[in-house]
């Protein structure tokens, strides 16, 4: 039973990361023609972008040239993310015009740059995110070492505290990226935001399970821990040397799969909420039963759909 709660919970985690498709507005020609000219010319319109003239300043002797590329890459980011926002905006003013309603751009929605931040709320959101994990980590800081009595050794008696510290150095790695992702979109920030939040994801559910289950030697940490560390690791580096594999996916049957697992969840309260069995037959326990049965039922019809949805796909790029 408790190890189902653990299978909802990664499917859960799954559906994060999911797959890409182009969005219907970075698929208009007119707004690919727009992006293609700017990063050509370097200039939209009378409105020029800098990042789009690459200067030979890098191009000295005394730096090296592992530099000198890097710093060509960051110039023609930038380019690319100012060519694009610029004919995103001008797109969806003449859109709008039309009376149509806002397309998503390569997987998301446009937004309005603030002072040169891509996502003003969202990068403000990340920071206070940033700030609240910062000082949740010093509170436990100072209360295990200050405040709760310890060891001879000076080490603390709670056996989890390593656990959560270094929980808490993901959580702030994770949501200081996120506040740099979402001020400045482009691949790099991209990359390290996902990169990070898959190694808080991944290091949450290790943590949740150590602790849900009172693991306190360090055998059985790390026997439980290395196939997730594994996993997460390799995820890692498909995101970063493969390809960045997430998104909206646009899956015919996802509606089903966010049934199985909006309903799993909401079905694992009646196992936290306990109550006498109705008239000696009916408790929580048998109504979790009975609230598995269709969403198992649901998620075999996705696994079929699933099975001739990548079918179809695959198919298709055989011929």
């Amino acid at each position: 039973m408790v190890k189902l709660a653990w299978i909802w919970l990664f499917l859960w985690l799954s559906c994060l990361i999911s797959v890409t498709h182009a969005s219907a507005g970075d698929a208009n020609p007119i707004y690919r023609g727009c992006v293609q000219q700017c990063e050509t010319t370097g200039c939209m319109g009378d409105e020029c972008f800098r990042h789009c003239k690459y200067s030979s300043d890098a191009n000295s002797t005394n730096v090296p040239w592992y530099l000198q590329k890097l710093y060509l890459q960051w110039k023609k980011e930038n380019c690319r993310s100012d060519c694009r926002y610029h004919c995103m905006v001008a797109r969806e003013e003449e859109r709008e015009k039309l009376g149509k309603m806002p397309v998503k751009y390569h997987g998301k929605w446009p937004f309005r740059r603030v002072y040169g931040i891509q996502k003003p709320v969202s990068a403000a959101l990340s920071a206070l995110n940033l700030a609240t994990n910062l000082h949740g980590w010093v509170s436990f800081y100072i209360l295990s070492y200050y405040k709760l009595p310890l060891r001879p050794n000076r080490k603390a008696y709670y056996e989890y505290t390593c656990l959560w510290h270094i929980y808490g150095i993901l959580a702030m790695n994770s949501w200081f990226w996120s506040a740099v992702f979402h001020s400045r979109d482009v691949d790099l920030t991209e990359q390290l935001d996902y990169s990070a939040a898959v190694a808080l994801l991944g290091y949450t559910l290790i943590a949740a399970i150590l602790r849900a289950f009172n693991v306190r030697s360090e055998a059985g940490r790390v026997m439980i821990s290395a196939p997730f560390i594994a996993f997460v690791t390799t995820h890692i580096l498909y995101l970063n040397i493969v390809e960045l594999d997430y998104g909206v996916t646009h899956h015919p049957s996802r509606w089903k799969l966010w049934m199985v697992v909006v309903g799993g969840g909401l079905a694992m309260l009646l196992k936290i909420y306990d109550f006498p069995p109705y008239r000696g037959f009916v408790d929580a326990h048998a109504l979790w039963h009975a609230a598995t049965i269709p969403l198992t039922y649901l998620w075999w019809i996705f696994i079929r759909d699933d099975a001739e949805f990548r079918t179809s796909i695959l198919i298709k790029k055989a011929k």
